[in-house]
C-alpha cells in the first residue's frame, strides 16, 4: 500500500491533468488523487466561488470545501485508500481550498503542500492543528498571494499549533522547478 495518497488541487482555469506531473514528482509511488474544481469563473474551473471585486464568497467556499472532503472520503472507499494518509497539495485556488479544509476540518488531512495560497478565511471558532505538518510556498515577487498575505497566512496556521514551513522562492505566482524540489524534500522530510 502507497505510503501516502496525494490530493492535488489545481489553480484557476486548471484541471484535473495540471497537478499530476508534480504530484508524481513529489511523491513517487504514493496514490494521485485529483479533481477537476466544480465551479466556473468566466469558463474557468475553480474549488470555489469569488465575488466580482475578488474576495472569496465563503458560503460557497465552506459548502465546496465539504463537498470535496465527502468526494475524498468516497474515492477513499471506491479506490481502497486509507483516508487518513491524505496530503492535500494545492496551487494557488488549490492551496485556498486546501488551507479551508485545514481551518474547517485539520483531522481530514495528515499534512499539507500549499504553493502560492492566501488567507481564505479567518476562522471564528479555530480549530487546533496540533502540529499538523504545513509548507508554505511562496514567491518574493508574487502580487497576487503577496508577502502580507503569505505571512498572515503562516500566523494563523502557527497560532492553530500547525507546524509550518515557509519557503521563499525567487519566483512570482507561477511554480518553478525550485517549488518542486522543496515540496519532494520536505515531503521525505516531514510526512513520509
Amino acid at each position: 500500500m502507497p505510503w501516502a495518497t496525494l490530493l492535488l488541487l489545481h489553480g484557476t482555469g486548471g484541471d484535473e491533468n495540471d497537478m499530476l506531473g508534480i504530484g508524481e514528482h513529489l511523491a513517487p509511488g504514493a496514490n494521485l488523487l485529483s479533481p477537476r474544481g466544480r465551479v466556473l469563473e468566466n469558463g474557468m474551473p475553480r474549488f470555489f466561488r469569488r465575488f466580482k471585486d475578488g474576495t472569496f464568497d465563503y458560503g460557497d467556499l465552506k459548502f465546496q470545501t465539504f463537498a470535496l472532503l465527502d468526494f475524498v472520503r468516497s474515492a477513499a472507499e471506491e479506490y481502497a485508500f486509507d483516508p487518513g494518509r491524505v496530503v492535500a497539495v494545492g496551487y494557488s485556488n488549490g492551496a485556498n481550498i486546501a488551507t479551508s479544509i485545514l481551518l474547517h476540518n485539520p483531522f481530514e488531512l495528515k499534512a499539507a503542500v500549499l504553493f502560492r495560497p492566501i488567507v481564505p478565511f479567518t476562522p471564528i471558532i479555530p480549530l487546533k492543528l496540533d502540529g499538523k505538518h504545513v509548507l508554505i510556498s511562496a514567491g518574493t515577487e508574487d502580487h497576487i498571494a503577496t508577502n502580507r498575505e503569505t505571512r498572515a497566512l503562516e500566523k494563523i496556521l502557527k497560532d492553530l499549533d500547525g507546524d509550518v514551513t515557509l519557503n521563499w522562492t525567487e519566483a512570482g505566482h507561477e511554480l518553478i522547478p525550485e517549488d518542486i524540489e522543496v515540496g519532494k524534500m520536505w515531503l521525505e522530510r516531514y510526512v513520509h
